[in-house]
């Protein structure tokens, strides 16, 4: 076997790296219905059957685009009562610097496939921080939960409406008054109901 050929990127994983790549432009700069599967083609300079090869449909091509790890900070690591401001500070950090998640938020409000993702995404990795917290596991979900509804509706007022309060307010006031709520689902006593 030779070597230097095992060593070498396979040409259909640049393909797959550059329909991806012009997938997350094309999606976060059209949303999920006006984006086509021939304009995410041009943008990566392959033929669009090329895309329906490795994807099979745009909700395939979405979905896989849309794999999104939050990369949340080890929340263990920090003092209790900063939880909340470090998540809040946290999630404008990656709502900057990333459009995927402005994308996924985009079409999880009109697309099932792209919401169930949304939901997955979330449940998977702020469940999982939640309860590595050590957070009572008959609370966990629901205080994740909670967050999400938080983080996400500061998304979307701040990037996708662009609701002037929201957009305009510089990261440190937004963290300043959302992060006494995630304080609050993260650490605070369960209401007598729960």
């Amino acid at each position: 076997m030779d070597m230097t050929a095992a060593s070498r990127p396979r040409r259909s994983d640049a393909t797959r790296a550059a329909i991806l790549r012009a997938a997350r432009e094309r999606f976060a700069a059209d949303g999920y219905d006006r984006a086509t599967i021939r304009a995410i083609a041009a943008d990566a300079r392959i033929d669009p059957s090329m895309v329906m090869r490795y994807y099979g449909s745009k909700e395939g091509l979405f979905a896989a685009a849309a794999e999104f790890d939050l990369r949340l900070p080890e929340l263990a690591a920090v003092p209790a009562e900063q939880l909340g401001e470090v998540l809040v500070r946290h999630f404008l950090d990656r709502w900057e610097g990333d459009e995927t998640l402005a994308a996924l938020i985009r079409t999880a409000s009109t697309n099932p496939g792209a919401a169930e993702r949304m939901r997955g995404i979330f449940a998977e990795q702020i469940g999982a921080a939640v309860v590595r917290l050590g957070t009572d596991p008959a609370t966990a979900a629901r205080r994740a939960g909670l967050i999400t509804s938080q983080i996400l509706g500061l998304a979307f007022t701040r990037y996708i409406v662009r609701l002037p309060p929201m957009a305009e307010a510089a990261p440190e006031e937004l963290v300043a008054w959302v992060a006494p709520t995630i304080q609050r689902y993260l650490t605070g006593p369960a209401p007598a109901s729960a």
